[in-house]
């Protein structure tokens, strides 16, 4: 087991955004990746841990043949973009957008005062050349939410090997995972293989066990 923990790598960011990455693949990054990150597992190439400004933005910029993952943890963001400019994302929504061969730009806005925070994971298409796409998805409080991957015959995620569940979990309770998955811990505090872990925390292992000491939230990257 390999833990990674984010207050001990480099805070960076640009405009309005600052971020700790703790994901960065070499399929992406080639020869740049940041000293103490992971390369990722499957198709996950990037993992950043970032908070905007008050009324900080990214501006705009684009992506292309690249699926963007945003995970909000605290706070508001507003979504302007060439794909379904206008959406509001708030705690616990989950922004998923393929830029695919024709690709999307967007821009993130903190409209509020305060910092919030947001996890943003870039996967690598299993296909090159899809059609850009737009999906929302609102994490459960108790449950574990799937928010991207998944095999072919479903429509409800985009389909692909490599799977992002979100896990809420209350004190006591137990999340599990067979084989190799990335975990990160967004929220709280628990047991992981005899070892404890807490917000901020990236966990690399086989066969994936925890148990919250606190309320927890965790995102669990595995291959299926």
């Amino acid at each position: 087991m390999k833990i990674i923990r984010r207050n001990k790598l480099r805070r960076g960011g640009f405009a309005g955004l600052r971020e700790t990455r703790l994901v960065m693949s070499p399929r992406i990054f080639r020869g740049q990746q940041e000293a103490g990150t992971s390369a990722g597992i499957g198709k996950c190439a990037y993992l950043a841990d970032a908070c905007f400004l008050p009324y900080g933005d990214t501006r705009m910029h684009t992506h292309k043949e690249i699926d963007v993952i945003s995970i909000m943890v605290d706070g508001r963001i507003q979504h302007e973009g060439s794909l379904e400019h206008g959406q509001e994302l708030q705690m616990d929504d989950v922004q998923v957008q393929r830029a695919g061969e024709e690709g999307f730009s967007h821009n993130e806005i903190n409209p509020d005062a305060t910092k919030n925070r947001m996890i943003q994971i870039w996967m690598i298409p299993e296909t090159p050349g899809e059609p850009a796409a737009y999906q929302m998805f609102q994490a459960q409080t108790g449950k574990r939410t799937r928010v991207y991957g998944g095999l072919p015959e479903q429509d409800e995620t985009i389909s692909a090997r490599t799977v992002i569940d979100i896990t809420h979990l209350d004190q006591g309770e137990n999340v599990k995972q067979p084989g190799r998955s990335l975990a990160y811990v967004t929220v709280g505090e628990g047991i992981c293989n005899d070892e404890t872990v807490t917000e901020g925390d990236l966990i690399d292992t086989r066969d994936f066990s925890f148990k919250a000491q606190r309320d927890s939230k965790l995102i669990l990257v595995y291959e299926i």
